[in-house]
């Protein structure tokens, strides 16, 4: 665990993991890189002594020999760039693996507690975007490495030549990248905010598609058009911001090395005209200067890249630092004792259909997760802690159920029963309490009838039966259904939840709702307001003792009226 941590300590950290996590294929970039750069201060090398040797003579052999020997480095040198290029290719592309795999990884580490620790949207651009990003960065390792080679043997060279020629080129890359600290340091800054707003903004995307048959009912849309035209608005405005330091960074990066280089050359031409350099060093001068530019323009674009790879390992690096919830490891001791939430009062026993009566669904929700174990809390099984379960046997055992829950695609049968078929009976049996029987008559091809990603080719009704369906064909100990019918008409509910009650008569059943439809079918109720229960009994004692629960049902009495 320790070791997992490492690079999670800060973007730095980070992205150095990803160049540990590679080094063999970093070195052989770096060493490719550096050969490549220092290939290319060859050719002015070989060009002056052409000059100065090959000219003396006339245009002769020597001149030929000469361009012979430019033509074979000038071929070492282009085949040098394609293997730099493919290791660093290769860099890159293993390092936004990495990413992937990581944030991938943590995804399943957090389970479902993922959608209420991270935004919508930030997965899916750590993955798409900012994996990338840190990936070009790597650069730096191949080329950048070579860069800093090339930059001191130009250095060197021309020493032989000039003294003051190498101490202008030495002091030149280190005043640039000085001069751009400042407007580099504004760029992370912008960088951070942008990423902020699109992060955000990829979340609100996430939401409307997923949401967009019920945002279309409700009539909802207008509401999230609008949200989405601020936020979208919010991300343009910090792009304008990002994109003007951006081009200030650019523009310095292209005028300031011009003006440097031309310093060099009026220095060079000086010289040369007074009589301190030959004609051919001048060639020399010229051709390592018009060299000089490949690695100051790496030095400007590595630290561009650099600035933008920390703003998203910072990203990255906060999402792979959350923890989830500490796991249970023990078995079920009692699955027939009774099912408690000491936050809420609710007390759950064995065998029962109960019903929790409250028009509120966050409250709903949040005491279905404590009850599921999804969210830790003090909830019990018997005297058994939810807390010591292990994950995926409490899974099995007490299965929530919300009609948001995810249906993949695939044959009708896939969906319902995730663990294989289980003959004709169970299918019919499955069928007929979920209420999808119907629907079975409806479909030409019956079981073998193709759901689309998210039952989208199903209505509403139709898809909170499917989920019934499935939830029943895994037979839970204890089944928790947050409102599973809320979208069928009042006669297909009451059938579905009589046949629901038979079906699990011997096993325990939770249902949140506020119909009085289920309300009248259940054992036993919980009437909760402000998340906690304040009254419990039959649906009839209820109704003829607690004013507040006979609101609650006339309430939603009236709705559905109105609604038919």
């Amino acid at each position: 665990m320790e070791r997992r941590h490492r690079y999670l300590r800060g973007p730095w950290h980070y992205l150095w993991w990803l160049v540990r996590s590679q080094w063999r294929r970093v070195l052989l970039g770096a060493l490719l890189g550096s050969t490549w750069m220092v290939g290319l201060t060859v050719p002015p090398l070989l060009l002056s002594l052409a000059v100065d040797d090959g000219l003396r003579h006339g245009f002769g052999a020597k001149v030929w020999m000469w361009a012979g020997i430019l033509g074979a480095v000038g071929i070492g040198i282009a085949i040098l760039a394609i293997l730099r290029h493919r290791t660093m290719t290769k860099v890159r592309i293993y390092a936004a693996q990495q990413t992937i795999r990581a944030v991938a990884a943590q995804s399943i580490r957090l389970g479902s507690s993922l959608q209420r620790r991270a935004a919508a949207g930030e997965v899916a651009a750590i993955g798409v975007s900012d994996a990338w990003t840190m990936a070009r960065s790597l650069t730096v390792t191949g080329p950048g490495v070579g860069a800093v080679v090339a930059y001191v043997v130009i250095a060197a060279a021309l020493l032989r030549i000039s003294p003051l020629l190498a101490v202008v080129i030495l002091i030149g890359a280190p005043a640039l990248l000085l001069l751009l600290g400042p407007v580099l340091n504004r760029f992370r800054v912008h960088g951070m905010a942008y990423r902020e707003a699109e992060a955000a903004l990829s979340g609100r995307i996430v939401d409307i598609v997923s949401g967009l048959r019920v945002l279309t009912t409700l009539g909802g849309k207008s509401l999230f058009a609008e949200r989405w035209e601020v936020e979208s608005d919010l991300v343009r405005r910090t792009g304008y911001r990002l994109a003007t330091t951006e081009s200030w960074i650019r523009g310095i990066a292209v005028g300031l090395p011009a003006l440097f280089l031309a310093i060099v050359m009026w220095l060079t031409a000086r010289m040369t005209v007074q009589g301190d350099m030959s004609v051919g060093e001048f060639v020399a001068v010229f051709g390592y200067v018009a060299v000089v530019v490949v690695p100051v323009s790496f030095f400007i674009e590595a630290a561009i890249d650099i600035n933008r790879a920390l703003v998203s390992a910072q990203r990255a690096t906060q999402f792979l630092s959350i923890e989830p919830r500490p796991r249970g490891t023990a078995p079920v001791n009692d699955a027939t004792a009774a099912l408690s939430d000491p936050e809420s009062g609710l007390r759950l026993e064995h065998g029962v259909f109960a019903v929790v009566a409250t028009d509120d669904r966050r409250q709903a929700k949040t005491i279905m997760e404590r009850l599921a174990g999804i969210e830790t809390s003090d909830a019990r099984w018997g005297d058994q802690p939810l807390a010591e379960i292990d994950a995926m046997v409490l899974r099995r055992a007490v299965l929530p159920l919300d009609d948001s829950d995810y249906l993949f695609a695939g044959p009708l049968r896939d969906v319902v029963f995730t663990n294989g078929d289980q003959g004709d009976a169970e299918r019919e049996h499955v069928a007929f309490a979920s209420g999808i029987d119907e629907m079975l008559r409806g479909f030409d091809d019956g079981w073998d009838t193709q759901i689309a990603e998210r039952g989208s080719n199903l209505s509403g009704g139709q898809r909170q039966r499917l989920c019934l369906a499935r939830a029943l064909a895994a037979r839970p100990a204890v089944l928790l259904a947050l409102d599973p019918l809320s979208a069928v008409d009042a006669v297909t509910e009451s059938q579905v939840v009589e046949r629901v009650r038979d079906a699990r008569r011997e096993l325990t059943t939770l249902v949140f709702s506020d119909s009085a439809t289920v309300l009248s079918a259940a054992d036993v109720v919980h009437l909760v307001e402000e998340g906690l229960v304040v009254a419990s009994g039959t649906h009839a004692s209820l109704t003829a003792s607690n004013g507040r629960y006979r609101t609650l049902v006339s309430r939603n009495s009236s709705d559905e009226g109105e609604t038919s």
